[in-house]
């Protein structure tokens, strides 16, 4: 049984590890194995959040059995499934270490690694972020649609993000301050660190393969992750729809006239029943893509309005032997 003394409770920790699990009962055991032999070589006071955002195996039992074991051990459990960017919110909220790292519980973001954030840390750079190199066994299909993804994000937002950038990351404890105040409820965490400033450095990793399980993220889910990023720093959509509605209505304005052109100085009558299907058929389509694209702006708006909490905390574990201790 690992555990620090009541003196060390009662301090805030040198840096919180927030780690959002979803479903990962086989990963955990060698997660925290090498979570805490990683800690424990850095010789630093630590804490570890685990946020289990709505697993339906036994991982919750298990991050319960950790926090019994070792009082440095924290666990959030979400009423139900809210999403991985939102756990990592709740982790940063309820984090009091003077930095906090964030990383994944596949085990792909390897904790050996924290060592060397806290190193460039130390050296004074309040955000430390990777950046993957390669993924073991990744496909060609993700590496194509990762690097579009990165190059359409950057070619129409003002906040340029750096290509393969991961979740794993080092913040500064006036990041994190900074953070808690983003009350955002469609966030895009990887853009958010480049947008908020302050002098970063990156560190360059292979990420593992995932150790168990099946992965999170689905096509679909990656797709909708994608666009949460887009839409949540660049407004160019709409401004396309602009551009494109002015340049076919100057087109169309410009063919009327040649139209009537013909008829008036040539007498020809210009008839296309096929033509005026086409153009029809291709406006439409164009008006209903944008009327999506103005639909889903509204929609993030209104989603904001409403006012909801960011997450519901079904139960937490493992604050009330700080505070007996302090």
């Amino acid at each position: 049984m690992s555990s620090v003394s009541s003196k060390e409770l009662g301090k805030s920790p040198t840096i919180s590890v927030v780690i959002p699990i979803l479903n990962e009962e086989d990963n955990l055991d060698q997660l925290q194995q090498r979570l805490v032999a990683s800690l424990n070589k850095c010789g630093v006071t630590f804490e570890i959040i685990y946020v289990d955002d709505g697993s339906e195996d036994q991982s919750f039992e298990i991050l319960k059995e950790f926090s019994s074991q070792d009082n440095r051990v924290r666990v959030i459990s979400f009423s139900r499934n809210f999403g991985h960017q939102i756990a990592l919110t709740a982790g940063i909220d309820a984090a009091a270490g003077n930095a906090v790292v964030t990383m994944d519980g596949d085990l792909q973001h390897p904790p050996e690694l924290i060592e060397e954030l806290l190193e460039s840390w130390r050296e004074g750079f309040k955000i430390v972020y990777t950046v993957r190199t390669a993924t073991k066994n990744i496909s060609r299909f993700k590496k194509i649609t990762s690097s579009l993804f990165y190059l359409l994000l950057n070619r129409l937002s003002d906040t340029k993000v750096e290509p393969n950038t991961s979740d794993f990351r080092l913040l500064d404890r006036k990041v994190v301050d900074v953070f808690k105040e983003i009350r955002e409820r469609h966030r895009f965490f990887r853009g958010l660190v480049f947008w908020v400033g302050f002098n970063r450095q990156a560190v360059s990793f292979i990420a593992d393969e995932r150790h168990a399980g099946k992965k999170q993220y689905s096509f679909a889910k990656m797709a909708l992750f994608a666009l949460d990023g887009i839409v949540s720093f660049s407004n160019v959509p709409l401004l396309i729809s602009i551009y494109l509605g002015c340049t076919v209505s100057i087109f169309s304005f410009a063919l009327a006239l040649y139209f009537v052109y013909l008829r008036i100085a040539e007498g020809a009558f210009v008839s296309g029943v096929a033509s005026v299907l086409v153009s029809l058929h291709f406006l439409c389509g164009i008006i209903l893509i944008f009327i999506g694209v103005v639909g889903l702006y509204i929609s993030r708006m209104y989603s904001e309005v409403k006012q909801r909490p960011l997450y519901v905390v079904s139960e937490k574990i493992g604050w009330e032997k700080t505070e007996k201790r302090a």
